[in-house]
């Protein structure tokens, strides 16, 4: 199929996301090759680069708020929550009720996905969260 010469409404989406049920599971179970894990992907339409920024709140600690992400214009970012690399060096706990904010400059499209790999049907769900503005 022919590439579309019409180019994309800039930002499609939202600048606020909320996902209420984060919960990180336990690295595996069951001799599992696949290592569970949560994962967030934004997704950039527009023709300028989104500053995103993570806030995270839990049940038994204070919020970790702004942590910085760029996506590029016209791009995704794929981040897993596990990986304290990609979400600007923050260590989520495992096993710990959470909720995420995503605050951003420009509009995006957010979605939430987690792969437990503790029982032996494995799990794995994906959810676009509320948005506003």
């Amino acid at each position: 199929m022919p590439e579309s010469k019409t180019k994309l409404p800039p930002g499609n989406g939202s600048k606020t996301w909320v996902f209420a049920d984060g919960w990180l599971p336990a690295k595996s179970a069951n001799g599992s090759k696949l290592e569970s894990h949560e994962a967030l992907m934004i997704l950039n339409t527009g023709s300028k680069p989104a500053n995103v920024a993570l806030d995270f709140y839990f049940d038994k600690q204070p919020p970790i708020k702004g942590v910085p992400i760029r996506v590029e214009a016209e791009r995704v970012v794929c981040l897993r929550l596990d990986h304290p690399i990609e979400i600007g060096g923050t260590e989520l706990p495992r096993l710990s009720q959470y909720a995420l904010r995503v605050r951003s400059d420009a509009n995006v499209v957010v979605q939430f996905g987690r792969l437990d790999t503790t029982q032996p049907n494995l799990a794995y769900y994906t959810n676009v969260g509320y948005s506003e503005g």
